[in-house]
């Protein structure tokens, strides 16, 4: 006779992330007065995962302004309007360079790591467990010990950030990777955990490790090294140094961005849990714990101390007026023709600056104007989904077909989660047909044998222009997660450098030359038939990826 199986057990086995989401809809109205009561901390819920009406953004458009349109010279009076709500850098547009493989961007970093004097400062979801990963933490030792030998006050410090969830799973995970500098270099390393808000209560007792993190995580995708740094969308692990393609773009000594990016990295870091020389963690000193503590009182220190970081950095811009300034020191006129504007998507705190630039930037898209958008998780908000089918703007939409999905041939429910994306797709071509927008809205399939796709971002094409004038670079997918509940950041990147706007046009090329045009036949195929249990799980899931 078989042994009893614990409650524990059984919830697990039958867990999914559908049932979790009637779950916390059930807790979140059972104790949704939990915090005013003072009740235990084992009541405290994740809120509500539904996705509600989007509300309208808060950045508008002043009265009588244009829609961006036009030449290459207006580029200020089209953009100019991002730098009234977030920071604005200007930059040579010769310092920032795209990266193309998955080796170039390891390649890269390994060598910025062993050549950095005052900081490296890393910032992912995860930090994998194999030899590459292994190589890696081998340079930060080296450095790290470098500095040592060189000085009775070492100058390196290294500080990490990654997500608490993912990066504590299994018995060898990205801690223990990261426990013998941690115990060897002490006074110059730390290493942060961030750990959502939402995961609390019974909800945190009752997920399996292997899908807590679908309830919200840390996505930040930032490297810097010195006054260098890499904005990514690609995780540190070995698929993402090989054969999983993503974007990558490096600035070269941009100071101002790289101390932005090292502030708010900081930022997360205060408000996260702290790994120690013995593999416990713990918060700093005065902060409210994020599964412990009061949810809102966590968020309303955790939104303070990061938006301080935005706040400070955008007053300090605005007063030196880099924007409206043509010559500065040491710089001749036109030298820098770049703007990198970062936008940080925090919803889980009650920052949304990225989602209301982002609609902002699509809103405004003119009728000849042309958008290349790309998500390896194809999954629109519904605001973002209004305004691409509701504008006049050509959108070129590319996607990962679901060969080169990330959980292609996964075990258990997450092997469906390619037919899921797959009647995603289907859904939204659906609705381009029945509004006769074929012509101006295409969707594009990624292939790519033995590769995996995790690219996004978009690039904008002004009316008359065969080279962009603008990117969005960084982790968000542009779908409910990215923009709900995880923690992201890209940057708005505006150049009238040629050269650049050369590069910019080149990846995107690239990537879409592997691709293929979506059609009513692409659905028909047999590779492409969806089982009728996960249309049915689709609608109840899709909010968790």
């Amino acid at each position: 006779m078989a042994a009893p199986m614990s409650w524990r057990r059984l919830v697990h086995s039958v867990y999914s992330p559908a049932i979790a989401g009637v779950f916390t809809r059930i807790s979140d109205r059972l104790f949704r007065a939990r915090d005013r009561r003072g009740g235990s901390s084992v009541l405290l819920l994740a809120p509500l995962l539904a996705e509600a009406d989007p509300a309208p953004y808060r950045i508008t458009r002043p009265t009588g302004s244009a829609g961006a349109q036009g030449s290459a010279d207006g580029l200020c009076a089209h953009f100019k309007w991002m730098a009234e709500h977030v920071p604005a850098f200007r930059v040579p547009g010769t310092h920032i360079h795209i990266l193309r493989s998955p080796d170039q961007f390891y390649q890269t970093m390994k060598a910025r790591i062993k050549t950095a004097k005052r900081r490296v400062v890393m910032a992912s979801l995860y930090l994998g467990t194999g030899q590459l990963e292994q190589e890696m933490v081998d340079c930060m030792e080296e450095a790290l010990q470098r500095s040592q030998d060189h000085s009775h006050s070492p100058d390196l410090k290294v500080s990490i950030l990654l997500d608490y969830t993912r990066g504590s799973r299994g018995q060898i995970n990205s801690r223990t990777m990261l426990l013998p500098l941690l115990q060897r270099f002490t006074s110059q390393m730390r290493v942060s955990l961030y750990h959502t808000p939402d995961l609390r209560g019974l909800l945190r007792m009752l997920v399996p490790q292997r899908f807590n993190e679908t309830i919200g995580v840390q996505h930040i995708k930032v490297y810097l090294f010195d006054d260098s740094i890499i904005i990514s969308g690609a995780n540190l692990s070995d698929s993402y140094f090989t054969n999983r393609q993503d974007r990558y773009v490096l600035l070269e000594n941009c100071r101002e961005v790289a101390d932005f990016f090292s502030d708010l990295v900081e930022a997360v870091g205060d408000v996260s849990l702290q790994l120690q020389p013995d593999d416990s963690v713990n918060m700093l000193e005065g902060m409210v714990h994020p599964y412990k503590g009061n949810r809102q009182d966590f968020s309303t220190v955790a939104r303070e101390r990061i938006m301080e970081v935005m706040n400070t950095a955008h007053t300090r811009q605005r007063l030196l007026n880099r924007w409206e300034d043509s010559e500065d020191e040491g710089m001749s006129e036109g030298e820098e023709d770049t703007w990198v504007f970062p936008l940080v998507q925090m919803r889980p705190l009650g920052i949304q600056v990225d989602e209301q630039v982002t609609q902002r930037l699509l809103t405004d898209a003119g009728p000849d104007s042309t958008v290349f958008l790309t998500s390896g998780y194809f999954n629109l908000t519904r605001a973002y989904m209004r305004l691409v089918l509701g504008a006049g703007t050509n959108y070129r939409i590319l996607t990962a077909s679901p060969e080169v999905n990330g959980f292609f041939g996964a075990k258990g429910v997450a092997g469906a989660i390619p037919a899921a994306y797959v009647h995603i797709a289907r859904q939204f071509y659906n609705q381009v047909c029945q509004l006769g927008q074929q012509e101006r809205v295409h969707l594009h399939e990624y292939h790519r044998p033995q590769w995996t796709f995790h690219a996004k971002g978009l690039w904008y094409y002004l009316q008359g222009q065969d080279r962009p004038c603008l990117t969005l670079i960084g982790s968000p997918n542009f779908g409910y997660r990215s923009v709900h509940r995880d923690l992201e950041a890209q940057i708005a990147i505006v150049t009238e450098n040629e050269e650049l706007q050369s590069q910019l046009q080149e990846e995107q090329e690239s990537l879409y030359q592997r691709s293929s045009e979506v059609s009513s036949s692409t659905f028909e195929r047999p590779d492409r038939h969806v089982k009728l249990w996960v249309k049915l799980v689709t609608p109840l899931i899709k909010n968790f990826f």
